[in-house]
C-alpha cells in the first residue's frame, strides 16, 4: 500500500483490505519512511504538523497487542484540540476508535543532542492531562508493528487539558519524575470506572518514554526534529477503550494533573 492509498483511507474512514506487513519485505524502516511521505502529503494539501504522539510505551499492553516497543507518529493542527477541564471531539471518520488517557507536554525549546534528563526537563513548558483517540485501519486491531507506523502512528485525535507549568510541579528532573510517575488516573465511561492507571505504566514515567523518543526520532532517517511550541503526548497509562459517538468519559487524573471530559460527536 503506498503512502497515497495510505492517506486515503485515513481520509475515508475506510478499513484496509490487507496489511503492508503481508509484504515480507515490509518492515519498521519502510514504515517510518512511508509515514514521513504521509506528512508532506498532509503538508502540502495545508495540515500543519503541532507535535508528535508516543505509542506502545505502555509495556502492560504489549502481550495483548502484539507490539513489543514504542512507536511515534505525527499530530496536526486538524487533529488537536484544547480545553479547560471538558471537550468536544468528532469520531468522523475515525475507524474503530479508542480513548487513551495521557500526559502531554509542551516542548519551550528544541532539546541539545544526546540530551540528558536534565536537559530535557529544561526544555520543557507545560505538562497536561490528555486523550488521545486511536485508530486501526485493520479489522479487530490485529496487526504488526511495522503496520500501527504505517497507520500514522494509530493517531486520530488528540485533546489536551489544563496546561500546568512544569516548574510549577517541580524544581528538577528528578522531582517530575517521582511526581508524574506517581500520578494516577481512572478512566470513566459515564459513571462507571472502567480502568485506572498511573505515570508510571510509561516505560517508568512521561518523561523517560519523551526521552526514549527523542532518540528515536533524531535516529530515523528525514524524520523532523523537536521544535518549540510542539505538543507530545506520552502513552497511554491504561487500556485502549472503545469509543461511540454520544458517549461522555472523564479521566480522573491526580495531581498534579486535573480531571479531562470529553464527549463524543
Amino acid at each position: 500500500m503506498n503512502p497515497t492509498a495510505l492517506l486515503h483511507h485515513y481520509d475515508s474512514g475506510q478499513l484496509w483490505s490487507a496489511a503492508p506487513s503481508d509484504d515480507e519485505s515490509f518492515d519498521i524502516a519502510q514504515a517510518y519512511r512511508d509515514a514521513l511521505v504521509v506528512r508532506g502529503l498532509r503538508i502540502a494539501r495545508g495540515e500543519v504538523p503541532r507535535g508528535f504522539k508516543i505509542g506502545f510505551t505502555n509495556r502492560n499492553i504489549w502481550q495483548h497487542y502484539g507490539v513489543f516497543g514504542p512507536i511515534w507518529g505525527s499530530v496536526y493542527h486538524s487533529t488537536l484540540s484544547f480545553c479547560d477541564s471538558q471537550g468536544i471531539v468528532s469520531l468522523n471518520r475515525a475507524c474503530q476508535p479508542r480513548l487513551e488517557p495521557e500526559a502531554v507536554f509542551g516542548m519551550k525549546d528544541t532539546p541539545p543532542a544526546n540530551a540528558s534528563l536534565d536537559a530535557l526537563f529544561d526544555a520543557l513548558e507545560w505538562v497536561a492531562p490528555g486523550f488521545e483517540v486511536v485508530q486501526s485501519h485493520l479489522q479487530d486491531w490485529r496487526f504488526k508493528a511495522a503496520d500501527t507506523v504505517a497507520d500514522g502512528g494509530l493517531h486520530a485525535r488528540l485533546l489536551v487539558g489544563r496546561k500546568v507549568p512544569v516548574g510549577a510541579i517541580a524544581a528538577n528532573v528528578a522531582q517530575l519524575n517521582a511526581v508524574l510517575g506517581a500520578a494516577r488516573v481512572n478512566l470513566i465511561n459515564g459513571e462507571q470506572i472502567l480502568e485506572s492507571g498511573c505515570g508510571a505504566n510509561v516505560l517508568g514515567g512521561p518523561l523517560l518514554a519523551l526521552q526514549h523518543f527523542l532518540k528515536e526520532l533524531r535516529a530515523c532517517p528525514g524524520a523532523p526534529d523537536l521544535r518549540p511550541g510542539d505538543v507530545i503526548t506520552t502513552g497511554t497509562w491504561t487500556d485502549a477503550w472503545p469509543v461511540l459517538p454520544g458517549e461522555q468519559w472523564t479521566g480522573e487524573f491526580g495531581a498534579p494533573l486535573s480531571d479531562l471530559k470529553v464527549t463524543f460527536e
